[in-house]
């Protein structure tokens, strides 16, 4: 029974359509069916499936293996007459089925480079260290107050000289949307607020608040520091991938710039 015809003619051709372009002139399967003259690959079958279900095809079954199926007869059905072969002359046309193939080659291409050049344990471990050394020593729990005017930052810093509860004042002032929970923050790493923030919350003391308002582009803030901790750097092992992924893909930009860079000669 066919599932999802009106996916087969509309979402079905962008995702088969490539991978037909790019691989059904090399595809080295067994032929699963035929039509109007052109063999449908079992290989071309196989990424037709994973790409559309988005899992290995193995761990498709039986149904849903022939409703893949039937899509790719209705793509093959559709550019197998006379008329796509007039339309596949169209100068656009033509250009998107070029740019379809490129861009299915490169992808192949970078996959390639990436396996060949593969980080290596003496690169993840320089760029782990690295990491370490330029990372903040320490970690902050602060809250914040943010308004749109200077005025009425100064004003509640005012408030807060004269005795008033700092949550309160956020949750009843603060249009940021941490002032429901009294602009409590949480525990960060300077690194990530932006710079002006960060720099004043490290000039507090813990339990001080900003006696100035601190400008963003977000706006104006009161901050409260609470509580500052040494920052733990994360284990090798759980950002090795991270690393790993960083490198090989510099690797890979420094092979474009070389390709590109012999272009310009």
């Amino acid at each position: 029974m066919k599932t999802s015809v009106g996916f087969g003619i509309a979402g079905a051709l962008a995702i088969g359509a490539a991978i037909i372009i790019a691989f059904s002139n090399s595809a080295s399967g067994e032929t699963v069916m035929t039509v109007n003259g052109v063999d449908i690959d079992s290989t071309v079958l196989e990424l037709y499936i994973e790409s559309r279900m988005q899992r290995p095809a193995a761990q498709v079954g039986p149904e849903e293996r022939a409703s893949m199926l039937e899509e790719l007869q209705d793509i093959y059905l559709l550019t197998t007459q006379p008329r796509a072969d007039e339309l596949a002359k169209d100068s656009r046309t033509a250009a998107q089925l070029e740019l379809q193939k490129r861009g299915i080659l490169a992808q192949v291409v970078a996959t390639d480079f990436i396996q060949a050049n593969q980080a290596t344990e003496e690169q993840i471990l320089a760029e782990y260290a690295e990491q370490i050394e330029a990372a903040p020593s320490q970690q902050f729990k602060a809250r914040h107050i943010l308004v749109e005017e200077e005025s009425n930052a100064a004003s509640l810093i005012t408030q807060l000289d004269e005795g008033a509860d700092f949550q309160e004042l956020a949750r009843e002032n603060s249009t940021g949307p941490s002032g429901p929970n009294g602009g409590d923050l949480g525990w960060f790493s300077p690194n990530q607020m932006v710079q002006p923030f960060s720099e004043a919350v490290a000039e507090l003391s813990d339990g001080e608040y900003t006696k100035a308002p601190v400008q963003t582009q977000f706006g104006w803030h009161v901050i409260l520091r609470e509580d500052s901790r040494d920052a733990e750097p994360p284990t090798l092992e759980s950002v090795r991938e991270v690393i790993k992924q960083r490198i090989e893909q510099q690797e890979l930009q420094n092979y474009l710039e070389s390709l590109r860079s012999q272009l310009e000669g």
